[in-house]
């Protein structure tokens, strides 16, 4: 119901708010990405930095 009301607000948009909503969209999505990973790298910092054997 929730995706339904989505999709029918973005098309009720003006087209330059279309894209400032998708571009927020596509900020977080990079965002939440850039956490997971540096969470990652702080749990298993060895797993993600492999460090080369000498």
């Amino acid at each position: 119901m929730k995706f339904a009301l989505a999709i029918v607000a973005c098309l009720s948009l003006q087209g330059c708010a279309i894209v400032a909503v998708a571009d927020a969209v596509g900020s977080a999505v990079i965002y939440t990405g850039k956490t997971l990973i540096n969470v990652v790298d702080a749990v298993t910092p060895d797993i993600v930095n492999k460090k080369p054997k000498d």
